[in-house]
This record gives C-alpha cells, sequence and structure tokens, in this order.
C-alpha cells in the first residue's frame, strides 16, 4: 500500500471499529490486508478496497483478522473477587429474591472471561441460586464468537484455574498428536449468551439492554481519545444506575469521563455510574 492507501484503509477500520492503526503499525495492517487480498483474489490494494466497502461479509472477516484474542480463564480474577464481596452485595441491596442480574463481558473473545465469571460465582457467591443471573458475552469478532459458544480450550487457557475446577466444569479429550483439549460441560456452555457487538455503535448497543456490571477489558487501549470517549459513552448507557465498569488493570477513565464515581474496594478499583444523576456542566459538549 501506499502511504495514501494506507491513511484511507486506516479510516475505514477506525470508523467501524474505532481502533487506530497508522504508518508505525504498517507491517500488522499490511500483514493482513495481504492475507485477505490473497483469500479473495484481488489483483490490487485498489480492487481489494472497492470490494471491502461494497461487501458486508468481507468487511466482518477484516475485522476479525485485525482484533486481538489472547485470554484465559480467571485473567485478572482480582476484579471477580470484588464481585462477589462488594458489587453484586451492594446490588442486591436494592433488590429482591428471584430477581434478574445481568452481567456483560465485552469484549468477550472466544469466551473464557464470561464463563470465568459463571464459575466464579458458582463457587464463590453463596447467594448465586437467589437471583436470575443473566451472564452475556459479545465481540465484534464472529469467529471469535464461534469459538465461545463451542467452548473447547487448549490447556493454556486453564493454566490459572485449580485442578478441582477443570475437573469440575470440563471434559478433557485428545486431538490429533495427543494434543489436549478441555471443552467444557453443557450447564455451563447453556449459562452464558454470546453477541455480536461493535462498542462504537451506540444505537445498535441498545438493543442488549442495561446491566449491572460490565467488564470491558484490554479494549481502551487500542483506541485514541475520541474512540475511548465514545465508548465510556455507550458503557455508562448500557449501566443501569449504581452499575459497575470494570476495566484492564492499565486502563483508567481519568480525562475520559466524569460520569463515574471511582469505587475503590479491597481487591479492585472499579467504576459506578451514580444512582442519582448529575446536574449537567454549564458549556459541557456532547
Amino acid at each position: 500500500m501506499s502511504a495514501p492507501e494506507l491513511a484511507r484503509f486506516c479510516e475505514f477500520l477506525y470508523d467501524r471499529t474505532g481502533m487506530q492503526f497508522g504508518e508505525s503499525k504498517r507491517y500488522y495492517v499490511d500483514r493482513r490486508v495481504g492475507q485477505r487480498m490473497a483469500l479473495t483474489g484481488a489483483g490490487s490494494f485498489a480492487d481489494y478496497f472497492n470490494h471491502l466497502r461494497l461487501d458486508p461479509v468481507e468487511a466482518e472477516r477484516l475485522i476479525n483478522s485485525f482484533t486481538v484474542n489472547e485470554t484465559y480463564f480467571y485473567r485478572e480474577d482480582h476484579q471477580l473477587k470484588s464481585l462477589s464481596r462488594d458489587m453484586l452485595p451492594d446490588i442486591v441491596s436494592r433488590r429482591g429474591p428471584g430477581d434478574k442480574l445481568r452481567l456483560w463481558s465485552i469484549p468477550c473473545s472466544t469466551g473464557e472471561e464470561p464463563y470465568s465469571i459463571a464459575i466464579w460465582l458458582l463457587e464463590n457467591w453463596a447467594m448465586v441460586d437467589a437471583y436470575h443471573v443473566e451472564i452475556v458475552g459479545s465481540d465484534i469478532d464472529t469467529h471469535a464468537l464461534e469459538e465461545a459458544r463451542l467452548g473447547r480450550y487448549a490447556a493454556k487457557s486453564l493454566a490459572r484455574l485449580p485442578p478441582d475446577l477443570r475437573r469440575d466444569y470440563f471434559l478433557e479429550s485428545k486431538g490429533r498428536g495427543g494434543v489436549e483439549h478441555f471443552q467444557i460441560i453443557q450447564d455451563l456452555r447453556e449459562s452464558v449468551t454470546f453477541t455480536n457487538a461493535n462498542l462504537m455503535d451506540g444505537d445498535a448497543l441498545a438493543i442488549h439492554g442495561k446491566f449491572d456490571v460490565i467488564f470491558c477489558r484490554n479494549l481502551l487501549i487500542y483506541f485514541d481519545d475520541r474512540s475511548r470517549r465514545q465508548a465510556v459513552r455507550n458503557l455508562h448507557d448500557r449501566l443501569v444506575p449504581g452499575g459497575y465498569l470494570c476495566l484492564g488493570h492499565s486502563e483508567s477513565l481519568a480525562r475520559l469521563s466524569d460520569s463515574f464515581d471511582v469505587q475503590r474496594f479491597a481487591d479492585a478499583v472499579v467504576y459506578q455510574r451514580p444512582r442519582d444523576p448529575r446536574p449537567a456542566k454549564a458549556g459541557r459538549d456532547g
């Protein structure tokens, strides 16, 4: 790609995902675009780009190739400890037995995070059966969602899980060459709903409804400040008043939003949507 072609492509990707790429990541971009050109039989970047803009299926496949899906079970489990010790007890103090609790993992990648939430609650929250707990995992990467629904993982994804949890929630099998795989039991797979979602599309996100707790970890690091602010506004809109937002350990809402309260629990720092609306600041835009 020439410099103008690279800029045009990166603008296309940014407009659809919020992910920012440029000359400093040219190798990463060239490699993935080259792979898609080879698979589609495009003779030039111009031919491929025209195809890309007209074909939503190819746009989906391209976006899939740019997403990063590195994750594992019980990643940043200090937030899971805070979920059962602090966040959920606060939320249910204003609910009745049998009420619905909604938890959202976005992006959920190949499913390790929402399944980790389900396992953690079953193992560590005594009140889990007293409420209707709904766990939703969403991602822009449709291929990752297919893997999440399958719930089949290599041993490295389970490295942080205690042996008894592997035994109780997974079925072990060996594939070609004796490689071990672990299949999540059916009851656990059925406890998580997976959906396609683009965090930058606030209107489309609205169909997911409101959530009590949102885990959005290690995504904002791929955005610029404008995209981060838009993403945070959309996350705020998807939280019920009093709901909680959990970010990755290297992420912060500093300079991005004043619409959350910072809650410093013993195990984690999280962000809470205030229960009462805040008065708008004079001169504040959008």
